[in-house]
């Protein structure tokens, strides 16, 4: 992981997100974000929207995730998304739309950082998109949480292994010694 080139992109960490499977996922994305940022480095949020007549409204019949409350940022990361770099605002899986591909490249990124939520599909779909478009994505895998449940949470990392390889997913504990390593932080344990 190359920190001095990377950043840490939050993924829809939203009210309509979070419930009883992905609420122990707030805390964890919180102490990185905050150990993130301590050292300087870059965040950046996500912010799914989903519209009328969608894919998701059309295939699945899911209606949710279209106005507040459901769609804002939950409260405790409210602030540290309006301090963020910036907040992508996008109607499908990926990060990567044109708006963040663009962003990430002026910015010198090599390396994208990715927590939040759902692991099996917005995080797997921006890590794999990342992969693809010759970033070296990275998944913190526990800071990542699925709202349908720790067994599509694992099902998600599974399928991650195999699109952006075993060594692309790292821990908290990973990220933080990386961060000391880098910039002489001292890491608590």
């Amino acid at each position: 992981m190359d920190i001095g080139k990377a950043a840490l992109v939050v993924v829809d960490m939203q009210n309509g997100f979070i419930n009883h499977h992905s609420h122990h996922a707030v805390p964890a994305v919180a102490d990185l974000v905050a150990t993130w940022t301590a050292v300087g480095r870059p965040v950046v949020f996500t912010r799914y929207f989903n519209y009328p007549d969608s894919p998701y409204e059309r295939f699945f019949h899911w209606r949710r995730l279209q106005e507040p409350p459901e769609t804002e940022i939950v409260p405790e990361l409210a602030d540290a998304a309006s301090r963020a770099r910036v907040v992508i605002d996008k109607t499908g899986y990926t990060f990567l739309t044109t708006q963040a591909n663009a962003l990430a490249r002026e910015a010198g990124w090599t390396d994208l950082v990715f927590c939040g939520v759902a692991t099996e599909s917005c995080v797997l779909k921006s890590a794999a998109d990342a992969f693809e478009q010759g970033f070296a994505p990275w998944i913190v895998t526990d800071a990542c949480a699925s709202d349908a449940g720790p067994d599509v949470h694992d099902a998600g990392l599974v399928v991650a292994r195999r699109l952006i390889g075993e060594g692309q997913l790292v821990t908290m504990g990973h990220v933080i010694q990386e961060l000391s390593a880098r910039d002489g932080m001292t890491v608590l344990e």
